[in-house]
């Protein structure tokens, strides 16, 4: 399952998203927000931090304007790696590298195509493995 949440300024590109996950028959948690009115980022940051630090969701999508203060949120969650991509190298190499269990996306910076692309990407990446990134990894959680 992925948790999956927003401002107002994600919302339109969070329903693009569901839906995309769902025709891909992935089971989708939408923590919010709900509609485009004004609200306040952080609480959909950590909501959705919590559901995958929980273990309830296996990964998580956080969406803003920017993708910058979402991101910030989801990371205050103990054992959450929230990577800002806007890019599919970088989904790719967040995943292999770093394992990154949250990715975060700013609806003002990327595109529909180009968001879709991304989640594709970071979705189906698997973690290396490898030990430099687990001792990494290991570090960061430190």
């Amino acid at each position: 399952m992925i948790a999956i949440g927003c401002d107002h300024g994600g919302y339109d590109l969070k329903m693009k998203v569901i839906e995309y996950l769902k025709e891909n028959d992935i089971t989708v948690k939408d923590v919010g927000c709900d509609s485009k009115a004004s609200c306040d980022y952080p609480m959909y940051g950590r909501a959705v931090g919590e559901a995958v630090a929980c273990g309830e969701c296996e990964k998580g999508i956080v969406i803003c304007t920017t993708g910058i203060g979402i991101s910030i949120s989801a990371n205050k969650v103990p054992g959450v790696r929230a990577a800002l991509c806007s890019d599919t190298l970088s989904a790719k190499m967040t995943r292999l590298h770093n394992d990154a269990n949250v990715l975060a996306m700013g609806a003002g910076i990327v595109g529909e195509n180009l968001a879709l692309a991304i989640v594709e990407t970071f979705l189906n990446t698997e973690f290396s493995g490898e030990e430099r990134h687990m001792r990494r990894i290991s570090l960061i959680e430190q």
